[in-house]
Formats: C-alpha cells, sequence, structure tokens
C-alpha cells in the first residue's frame, strides 16, 4: 500500500479546526485526500477495474477549481493527475472530485458536471498551445468525474443531462451522454465499506455515524481504529493521518460532552507524537477564536464570570487530553483560579509541558 509523507503546517492545522474558516465537510474531503492512498480508495470502490490501472503513488493534485463563486458555500472540487501504470494512447488520467456538501439534492448536477469537464478541457488545450505542441498531435486527457456526496437526503435524481431536459424520444441522440461515479457517504450500506479491507472504507464507517448516537459511532469507532492498528510499519504515515482525519470529525461533529472520551479513545490507537502535536495546535485555535465547545461562551456574552468559567473548563480538557488522568485535587485547584490571565498562562504551560508533574499549580486565588 503506497502512502505519502505530507505533513500539515501550523496554518493547516489551524485553518482545518476553526469553524469560522470554510466549510467542514469541504476540508474534511480535503484532508481525506491528501493521503493520495484514499484516492485510490475511493476510486477502487467505485471502479476497481480502472482503479488497478493506476499509478496512484504518482498523484499529482492540480491547484485549480471550477466551482462557481456564487455555489463555494455548497459544493467545492479537488482535481488530481494520475498517470496510467501500462501503456496507454494517453499518459495520465485527470480524476474530478465535486465534493456536495448541501443538504439537497442537486438537479442541475448532470449540466454543471460537463460544464467543469469542458474547462478542464480547455485548460489542457491552452498548456498543450503554451508548450507548442503542434496541433495534430494535440489531445485531450479523460476525465473519471466523481461526486463525493456527504449530504443526509438520499440522491435518487439521475446525473445525467436528459433528468434535466423535457426530452422528446427523437431528439435523444443529440443529448450529450457520459457517466457520472457516484459515492454517497451517508446513505452507503456500512457494510460495503468493508469490501476492500481499506482505510478508505474504514474512515467512511466511522464518518457516516459522526452524527449518529453516541453508542453506535463509539462501537464503529472502536471496530475501526482496531483495523487501523492492524496496518504494517510501512504504512505508519497512512495510520498517522487516520488519527488526525477522526480526531479533526470527533472535534467538528459531536457534542462537547463526547469529546474528551472519543478523542482519548483515538488517542490510545495513536502511535505518533506528531497526532498529539496536531490536536493541541487545533484545540488553541478554538480557543482562540472563542467558539467550539463552549470554551469561550463567556467572551461571546461578555460576562466576566463565564470568561473564567470557560477558561478553567478549557485548561482541564487540555489537560485531560494530554495527560488523561487528572486528580480530583488538581481539578478543584484549577477551579479555584479567579484570575483570567493567570488562567491563559497555565492553558499555555499544560501545552507545553511533557508530564503533569511539570505543571505549577498556584497555592492561593488569583495567583497571589
Amino acid at each position: 500500500m503506497q502512502t505519502d509523507t505530507k505533513i500539515l503546517t501550523e496554518e493547516e492545522i489551524r485553518r482545518l479546526f476553526r469553524t469560522d474558516i470554510g466549510h467542514f465537510e469541504d476540508k474534511s474531503a480535503r484532508l481525506l485526500f491528501k493521503q493520495t492512498e484514499h484516492l485510490r480508495g475511493l476510486v477502487m470502490f467505485l471502479v476497481s477495474n480502472i482503479a488497478e490501472h493506476l499509478d496512484f503513488s504518482q498523484a499529482k493534485v492540480e491547484n485549480r477549481s471550477y466551482i462557481d463563486n456564487s455555489l463555494r458555500d455548497l459544493m467545492s472540487d479537488i482535481v488530481f493527475s494520475v498517470p496510467f501504470r501500462d501503456d496507454t494512447q494517453t499518459d495520465d488520467l485527470t480524476i474530478y472530485i465535486l465534493i456536495e456538501h448541501q443538504s439537497t439534492v442537486d438537479r442541475m448536477m448532470g449540466f454543471r458536471f460537463l460544464s467543469y469537464m469542458c474547462q478542464i478541457w480547455r485548460d489542457q488545450l491552452h498548456a498543450l498551445d503554451n508548450a507548442k505542441v503542434p496541433l495534430n498531435q494535440q489531445r485531450l486527457r479523460p476525465i473519471l468525474p466523481i461526486v463525493f456526496y456527504t449530504g443526509e437526503r438520499p440522491w435518487k435524481i439521475p446525473l445525467t443531462l436528459n433528468a434535466v431536459m423535457d426530452l422528446p424520444e427523437m431528439m435523444t441522440p443529440f443529448v450529450p451522454t457520459f457517466e457520472t461515479l457516484f459515492f454517497g457517504v451517508k446513505d452507503t450500506d456500512i457494510d460495503e465499506f468493508g469490501q476492500h479491507n481499506h482505510p478508505f472504507g474504514w474512515l467512511m464507517a466511522v464518518t457516516q455515524k459522526a452524527e449518529s448516537d453516541d453508542k453506535s459511532l463509539e462501537q464503529t469507532l472502536a471496530e475501526v481504529l482496531k483495523r487501523l492498528d492492524t496496518l504494517s510499519p510501512e504504512d505508519e504515515a497512512l495510520h498517522t493521518h487516520a488519527m488526525v482525519y477522526l480526531s479533526h470529525l470527533i472535534i467538528g461533529k459531536r457534542p462537547d460532552s463526547e469529546n474528551d472520551h472519543l478523542i482519548q479513545l483515538i488517542m490510545t490507537h495513536n502511535k505518533d507524537t506528531e497526532v498529539e502535536s496536531i490536536i493541541m495546535t487545533g484545540a488553541e485555535a478554538l480557543i482562540q477564536q472563542g467558539k467550539k465547545q463552549g470554551l469561550e461562551q463567556g467572551l461571546e456574552q461578555g460576562l466576566e464570570q463565564g470568561k473564567i468559567d470557560e477558561k478553567q473548563a478549557a485548561v482541564l480538557r487540555l489537560m485531560r487530553l494530554r495527560f488523561t488522568e487528572v486528580s480530583e485535587a488538581v481539578v478543584n485547584e484549577i477551579n479555584r483560579i479567579e484570575d483570567f490571565s493567570l488562567l491563559d498562562t497555565l492553558f499555555e504551560e499544560v501545552f507545553n509541558a511533557e508530564t503533569i508533574e511539570d505543571i505549577v499549580l498556584p497555592n492561593k486565588n488569583n495567583g497571589a
């Protein structure tokens, strides 16, 4: 199994966890496909006969979007270029993934896809012109179109042009036809996710259950974590990536009361200190944002006591995430601190501490 070793920068981490930057489903999908092994998993799930001919270890993300500005809150897209393993009439394939994250079904999807594909081919022709390739040697590369749908409502409308036309039968031959692959995260039978025994399917099982009842999610998460533990040492980067993806999913989708427990479950299977660092940086970004988990709800309400209560809760959440066991005496000591700036300093100290013993708590209220 091929994996890449891309590491998130601090800025990428902060953007990933901030709820006021970007759309969650878009960020989640982009994080997922940052490991191109999951691109292979998606294509293998949909068209395994094509996947086996592609070299996903050489896949490249094209830094280009074709979505209209007016639709960016409803959908997003990712474009990949993937070479073929064997000799074909073309060197590589363009895989175009449209991430559909609105709750309603887009009846015009077939038309939109044709428009986006034509734009991709137009860009290919421009590149050939710029490279001064003779006209008689210019060839367009094929496109594999995929809808990655995360909405709750079942998608029953065909992804074709004639589905949005009042089409007399005599005119059928004159309507462009092409097949669009569809992957529905929420309406796929969960057992199907395991049919290829691939990490992509395992992560999709948890994604499907992300907003289900807590017992169902915890059971699925526990099963997937055990499967991820079976990955070989060569796939360490893939395992690390999965820990980050699952943590992002839990923090973004679950109620505050469940986050600590589920994150701790993930961390018991974590093998890389980088994951802990990413979660800590993400938590810090959420604290600064003043949202997520109600950690800074007091700031928004302008209530001083609310500030203190929420910052106390933030320090305790971070401490439990980093060190698991926090004694009742320590909890009581933190809850007695009434100085907001002191709590802020303590938060940074917890963040940087190697062990819980490294944290120095004040002996008196207000740090006096």
